[in-house]
């Protein structure tokens, strides 16, 4: 009993030393990317640009963007209307802000599905190697020789421009990326005692991938996935100018540029302001990204 007792608190003791180092660890990487003003800046932009997104029936009335008002059709910027009218009388900012939920959650969405597949994807290829090592490099390869914006519109406009079809497109763009940059990873870690003794514990192939490997390739992935989201805001919102992506009246960020193309000469403010959220948005993931990068970078450690 005295034994049970004393491995019981062994067991707890460890695992509470456990959690104070992780969450030591998460502080310490959090004060070093506070020292950073542009990240600590794209931040609080980010977030209020979620907060917003969320709440946006709230805090704007919906009757805004979808009800068509011919008497103020094509106002410029106001108090009334912070970003003008377009050419059917419709609140632009409100169109902005509902607008951020759909150009978020792909953005958003994608980078998770597509940065788990093609996580263990290339977990995989590393950790076996031989046959299957070579064929999904090999397949990595043919899509990534494939520009992404072409092979996004060619899955487009086979399956339609819904939001479902538009994330299928830039999963298949972005899933191979992920798989080669978690491959090459792994083929540093894959022979290292860690693994090796799990192996010698008896743990399974797709356990030890999943438990013991993946875990350490976080590092680079959450980089890379955060300035990933940026990326894909952009492509979303291009596929959309170009007529491929979300279709108008949805007030989709690259959607709203496609309808105010035509009066860029003699009301420019409908397709600047807009343009200059999607800017202001991929700006703040790329520098959060950067301080991500430079936070968990142990070479930089005071």
């Amino acid at each position: 009993m005295k034994n049970s007792t004393v491995n019981d608190k062994t067991d707890k003791e460890v695992k509470d030393a456990r959690r104070v180092t992780k969450n030591s660890h998460f502080l310490e990487i959090w004060n070093r990317m506070k020292r950073d003003k542009n990240c600590v800046i794209s931040l609080t932009f980010i977030g209020l640009l979620f907060f917003v997104a969320i709440f946006a029936n709230f805090l704007i009335d919906e009757s805004l963007v979808t009800t068509q008002n011919v008497a103020e059709r094509i106002q410029g910027p106001s108090l009334v209307h912070w970003f003008g009218t377009d050419l059917y009388g419709r609140d632009i900012f409100a169109r902005v802000v509902y607008g951020s939920r759909i150009s978020l959650s792909i953005g958003i969405l994608t980078t998770i599905f597509a940065t788990a597949i093609g996580s263990f994807l290339g977990a995989v290829a590393a950790y076996f190697g031989g046959k299957i090592d070579d064929i999904i490099t090999r397949v990595s390869d043919i899509f990534i020789a494939i520009p992404e914006q072409l092979m996004a519109m060619v899955v487009v406009a086979a399956v339609g421009a819904t939001p479902i079809s538009v994330m299928a497109a830039l999963s298949v763009v972005v899933i191979p990326n992920r798989c080669r940059l978690v491959r090459s990873t792994v083929l540093g870690i894959v022979d290292t005692e860690y693994v090796e003794a799990a192996r010698a514990c008896g743990m399974s192939d797709i356990s030890i991938i999943i438990k013991e490997v993946m875990p350490n390739t976080l590092g680079p992935i959450i980089v890379v996935s955060t300035q990933g989201v940026a990326s894909l805001i952009l492509t979303v919102s291009s596929l959309s100018y170009l007529g491929v992506g979300i279709q108008p009246p949805t007030p989709e960020w690259g959607a709203i540029i496609f309808e105010a193309r035509e009066f860029l000469r003699i009301a420019p403010y409908m397709c600047l302001l807009p343009g200059a959220v999607i800017a202001l948005t991929a700006l703040a993931f790329n520098l959060v990204g950067d301080g991500l990068r430079d936070a968990l970078d142990p070479r930089l450690k005071d």
